[in-house]
């Protein structure tokens, strides 16, 4: 530090410092640093596995506040919804996507075709996906929709603007990872702390294999 604040004078004297872009360079660094850290999932008995599971999405939530134009958030929800996937179906059912691969990218039906049932995904419900919805219905298919708290009533009545409003069903992603996971446990507390434990490895392996950015990983901590 000694060194570093002779530096600082040092530049000064030689009139090249600029106090407001030393404070902007050391600011994106520490922006850096903790975007870098993985996500944290703390499993405690006296807490819902809802909030367990909102928690995780605040932090990709917050992460994404401080690195403009990374969607942390949507990909933390598209691979939690596909880890709960392949821990109640088992793994090899299914195709991941990385989250910056579109549907219409890829030629999906939607980010998860299990069966006749195509799933989709998303932080902010908008009219684009319901319209996609509409496209599975004309093709045969069963649309789902998972989405944040916030976005349940909205998706809700763009779907009944659209008049699928009865064909799609809307769930909000804490229910719909925290019942099965309450079901994957045998509505027990080891069990529980298993499954937990089991969608997080699998969430870090679709990471780890579909992702570029390792700090999208959930660190489990019990």
């Amino acid at each position: 530090m000694q060194s570093y604040v002779a530096f600082l004078n040092d530049l000064a004297t030689q009139g090249a410092s600029d106090l407001d872009a030393i404070e902007r360079y050391w600011i994106e660094r520490v922006h850096e640093f903790f975007a870098a850290k993985p996500f944290k999932i703390r499993l405690d008995a006296s807490r819902s596995l809802r909030t367990v599971v909102r928690d995780v999405i605040a932090q990709a939530e917050e992460r994404q506040k401080t690195t403009p134009g990374t969607q942390y958030a949507g990909a933390v929800l598209q691979h939690l919804v596909g880890a709960k996937l392949d821990c109640a179906l088992g793994a090899g059912g299914f195709s991941h996507n990385s989250y910056s691969t579109s549907d219409a990218q890829s030629g999906r039906a939607g980010d998860f075709f299990i069966g006749d049932v195509a799933i989709h995904v998303t932080t902010s419900p908008g009219e684009a996906v319901i319209e996609r919805c509409r496209d599975n219905l004309n093709d045969g298919y069963r649309p789902i929709l998972v989405t944040m708290q916030r976005g349940l009533t909205v998706a809700e009545a763009l779907a009944d603007n659209a008049g699928i409003g009865d064909r799609v069903d809307v769930f909000e992603i804490e229910q719909f990872i925290a019942l099965n996971l309450y079901e994957l446990g045998k509505f027990a507390a080891e069990g529980r702390r298993v499954a937990v434990g089991d969608l997080v490895t699998r969430y870090n392996e679709v990471v780890e294999e579909y992702e570029t950015d390792p700090s999208l990983k959930i660190e489990f901590k019990t």
